[in-house]
């Protein structure tokens, strides 16, 4: 049972939709807790299609109030006459469930926390339902035909009512389907949220290291002498708001910019000490105000806290467009980086963001070019004036680099590129046609001379990063540390390794399995054994974790994360102890399997029929329950009849998913449950000799 699935996985995500709704209804229904199945499959609908992390999970207060005020109006429809859904109701038990099953992801918001909010948020659940303004559009027609007696089910008296709509003879709320479309061309529905990629797992040093290296910035040491310059009485400055040249010249001295003062008539034409005081200004240390510039007296904490004013300044850099890029002079001209300037700056970041090697230039520089191209609907030809435009915005990105670099967000070197980034040039040439497409064809829909060029653009590339040294650029600790709290703040994962070190052991193994890459999932786990002092123990609650879990499927998928992350050798051992684990054993001998520790021949008669048991099981799991199961068992015919038969007498731990097993093979194969009982004579041969010997 994952419990986060891509934007393009529907079917997996349906399947698993499926099951964990109907554990939910069994769950629920054995406590006496209200629970409507559609509103439990909007629910998870709305946190895999309207969210940009997809995490099924993870429930925090916004969460629970877009689902209830915004989603749910949106998307579902109530047609007058029908009994209204307890939708608060069923998101409580959803989440009491999801804790309960050790699915809610460790790192999220507490139970109770989330349970608070959807108390809070019930009480407006009603009115937000009934509010035309937050309908879809789909759903404002339903509603609007239903409340004027049109049977919404039928589809020609649905079609009629929209050729009357549309012929202007059907009375609607203006006002309403305007606030709709509005909502729609702002890009404010639920329904047009892009999903964001998962990112790596990333270390980060402790609080008191950073703050080490962000004393260290040059930037900050800047800005603090700026507002310790500036001054609670403040300092003069002209009409138009700048400094008056007398004290830029001093500030120049005093700070270091390096800008050049001879000859310059006016602060305006030193653009490092004006950007630092754009900088300063942006990041809310100092203000203009009746003729002064004076130092912010709030800002005090921060300025004494030197990562807390590195960080405010590095959310500041997002506002720094105009003094980092803007026009300069009455013929130089803003390039293609200004009108997009917080965008790219914020894909660039979080490109960079937990890289396992440094990005070189010319491959993030590509990687920009493409996003101009889609944004300002370049054509593909590479003549002179797009050659210059792209230059023009290729120099304005490394403007912006040098104030990351001064800052101390982000690290250049020169080196080779790693070879990682030569297989992502060639796949992306490979990428443009299907391979068997033949070359006619190609050239006659008009895609061979895009792939040709695309072709010879990613060699031509590959050559750059290969004949030299390159620029290699790359997020430092403090620079990670800050794009992840950006991602954080918009809704995004962005595991660090440690912060699972209290997560009960369920959590932990859950999270491990799904996000984590095998050595940050080493790293994290050795954390949390090592939390626990005793390392037995640890390993006993883990076992523990995985014995408890009650979906098959995730069960195996964290014994097999530990098995990978547990130091060389331990997990082949851990694995090998549990063989002979009453309810353990038909994981770890399926993980033995698998990876080819275990061969057949070496496994006794009871063994195959477990791991046989597991398999089909398992498969229950993917199929999304009952109907998915039943297909795939009817599609196998008398395969499956005897698989299950054999399964069926196995020892394996879980009766009661056996005995589901049965009924869905009784329901697909049209076979007596009798029948089904008594599984096939197997033949004595290679791997059934009695006797076995354990490796």
């Amino acid at each position: 049972m994952r419990m986060r699935f891509e934007a393009g996985a529907e079917e997996e995500f349906e399947a698993a939709c499926g099951l964990l709704v109907a554990r939910l209804v069994r769950w629920a229904g054995e406590r006496g807790l209200p629970v409507d199945e559609f509103m439990a499959e909007a629910a998870l609908d709305y946190r895999h299609r309207a969210t940009v992390d997809g995490r099924l999970g993870w429930w925090e207060t916004r969460h629970v109030e877009e689902l209830l005020l915004s989603w749910l109006p949106e998307q579902v429809t109530e047609l007058p006459g029908e009994e209204h859904a307890d939708a608060p109701g069923t998101l409580r038990a959803l989440l009491r469930y999801l804790h309960a099953a050790q699915l809610a992801d460790p790192r999220g918001p507490a139970l109770q926390d989330s349970l608070a909010a959807v108390d809070a948020a019930a009480g407006r659940y009603r009115e937000a339902m009934a509010d035309r303004t937050r309908w879809g559009l789909a759903k404002f027609w339903a509603m609007t035909a239903a409340e004027q007696g049109v049977d919404v089910l039928d589809g020609a008296a649905l079609h009629l009512f929209a050729e009357r709509a549309q012929g202007g003879e059907v009375t609607y709320d203006q006002r309403a389907l305007d606030e709709i479309l509005e909502r729609r061309l702002t890009g404010q529905v639920l329904s047009g949220v892009a999903r964001a990629e998962p990112q790596l797992p990333v270390v980060l040093p402790p609080d008191d290291e950073l703050r080490r290296q962000a004393e260290a910035s040059t930037v900050v040491a800047q800005l603090r002498g700026l507002v310790e310059w500036a001054g609670r009485d403040g300092r003069v400055v002209t009409a138009a708001g700048r400094l008056r040249m007398a004290d830029a010249r001093e500030l120049v001295d005093v700070l270091g910019t390096g800008d050049k003062v001879e000859g310059v008539r006016s602060s305006a034409d030193l653009p490092r000490l004006g950007l630092l005081v754009e900088w300063a200004k942006k990041a809310r240390l100092v203000r203009v105000a009746k003729g002064r510039l004076y130092a912010v007296a709030k800002a005090r904490p921060v300025l004494a806290d030197p990562l807390q004013l590195w960080l405010r300044a590095f959310e500041a850099c997002f506002e720094l467009r105009q003094a980092l890029l803007g026009t300069r002079s009455g013929w130089h001209a803003e390039s293609m980086s200004f009108d997009v300037y917080e965008d790219v700056l914020e894909d660039v970041l979080n490109t960079l963001y937990s890289l396992p090697h440094p990005m070189p230039w010319p491959r993030l520089r590509d990687t920009v070019r493409l996003a101009y191209r889609a944004h300002f609907q370049l054509d593909g030809g590479s003549d002179i004036r797009h050659r210059m435009w792209f230059e023009h915005a290729d120099r304005d990105l490394h403007t912006v680099f040098n104030a990351l670099v001064d800052l101390g967000a982000v690290k250049r070197d020169r080196g080779m590129a790693d070879p990682v980034f030569l297989d992502v040039e060639l796949a992306d040439a490979g990428d443009q046609l299907p391979v068997d497409m033949p070359p006619e064809l190609a050239e006659l829909i008009g895609v061979a001379g895009v792939a040709a060029e695309s072709k010879e653009r990613a060699l031509a590339r590959r050559e750059e990063l290969t004949s030299g040294p390159v620029e290699l650029i790359r997020l430092t600790a403090l620079g990670t540390r800050a794009v992840r709290q950006r991602l954080l703040a918009y809704g995004r994962d962005a595991p660090v390794v440690g912060e699972l070190a209290e997560a009960p052991a369920a959590g932990l193994l859950g999270v491990l399995a799904e996000d984590y890459d095998q050595d940050a999932a080493r790293a994290e786990l050795a954390g949390w054994i090592s939390a626990r002092g005793d390392r037995n123990a640890a390993l006993r609650q883990l076992a523990e974790a995985v014995r408890t879990m009650v979906f098959r499927t995730r069960a195996q998928a964290m014994l097999d994360v530990l098995f990978a992350a547990l130091p060389d050798g331990e997990g082949e051992l851990l694995l090998r102890s549990l063989r002979g684990d009453a309810v353990l054993a038909p994981l770890s001998l399926t993980s033995l399997v698998h990876r080819e520790l275990l061969s057949p021949e070496d496994m006794t008669d009871a063994e195959h029929l477990l791991v046989l048991a597991e398999s089909l099981l398992q498969l229950m799991e993917l199929a999304g329950g009952r109907d998915g199961a039943e297909e795939v068992l009817r599609a196998q015919g008398s395969e499956a009849r005897d698989a299950v038969a054999a399964a069926l007498e196995s020892m394996h731990p879980d009766r009661a998913g056996l005995e589901e097993l049965r009924q869905l093979a009784t329901r697909a194969l049209r076979t007596p449950v009798a029948r089904l009982n008594r599984a096939p004579k197997r033949r004595r041969g290679a791997g059934n000799s009695g006797r076995k010997r354990d490796r």
